[in-house]
């Protein structure tokens, strides 16, 4: 149970640009904001910053937009080098209607735009794609860290997602580190002594959107430090939440 959870938000971290040293600065930021660390932080990392640390900035004026391309902007009212980029982040379009593209990322995850996003990046026509492998920027980030004698129990690369029969976005974990991103209550028993038997908690997922209510959207929060989280469990990463094909009764 966590009974006393503690979420910092760290505001004085400057605008990161390729090759930054992401670990220095959450270490500084937190030192000059008094942050005290202990045992079982978790550190949420909004994924704009990452990417623009490891150089996932594309320059839209650059891409010469494909025949599909082009023809899906015009059905969808969007700017062809945009789309562009987009369908070169995917495996799949999902689905491709009303303004909207869903598609499967080659990561695995299914999302609007997979995930390139012109907001909050710095140049006219810019936008940011995701990590290549988040899993593997969340572990070099926990890595440094703990080198840099900033004792954290995990990391959480957060983005923003849809979510499918509900209104509004919600922070979900693309990338983790250091803890598990699922807790399994199967066969357990809840207070009555039933036994639970479908229950998996998305604990990494919840982190994400907990951090979020710090973060904003305009508020210059990337990073909320989340302290009193109990339920750490094993090590594992972000693409364990990712639904097998042959359990996914949507596709």
């Amino acid at each position: 149970m966590n009974a006393d959870l503690r979420l910092t938000a760290l505001r004085s971290l400057p605008e990161v640009e390729n090759g930054a040293d992401l670990a220095q600065l959450i270490v500084a930021a937190a030192a000059y904001e008094g942050f005290t660390w202990e045992p079982g932080v978790v550190v949420v990392a909004a994924q704009k910053i990452v990417s623009k640390a490891e150089g996932q900035v594309v320059d839209l004026a650059s891409i010469d937009p494909s025949p599909k391309a082009r023809e899906m902007a015009r059905k969808l009212q969007k700017d062809a080098s945009l789309v562009e980029v987009i369908l070169r982040e995917s495996r799949r379009v999902v689905r491709s209607e009303r303004g909207v593209l869903v598609v499967e990322t080659h990561h695995g995850w299914v999302c609007a735009n997979a995930g390139v996003d012109q907001s909050n990046v710095p140049g006219e026509n810019c936008a940011t794609l995701l990590p290549r492998d988040p899993d593997a920027s969340a572990a070099r980030l926990l890595d440094r860290l703990r080198a840099l004698d900033a004792p954290a129990s995990g990391v959480v690369i957060s983005d923003t997602f849809g979510r499918p029969w509900r209104n509004g976005l919600a922070n979900v974990a693309i990338g983790v580190a250091g803890i598990s991103p699922l807790e399994d209550y199967r066969g357990r028993r809840d207070r009555q002594g039933r036994l639970l038997k479908g229950t998996i908690v998305a604990v990494a997922d919840e982190v994400a959107a907990a951090a979020e209510l710090l973060m904003g959207k305009a508020e210059g929060v990337p990073v909320v430090m989340v302290a009193g989280l109990r339920s750490l469990g094993r090590d594992g990463v972000a693409t364990d939440l990712i639904r097998p094909a042959a359990e996914d009764l949507f596709r």
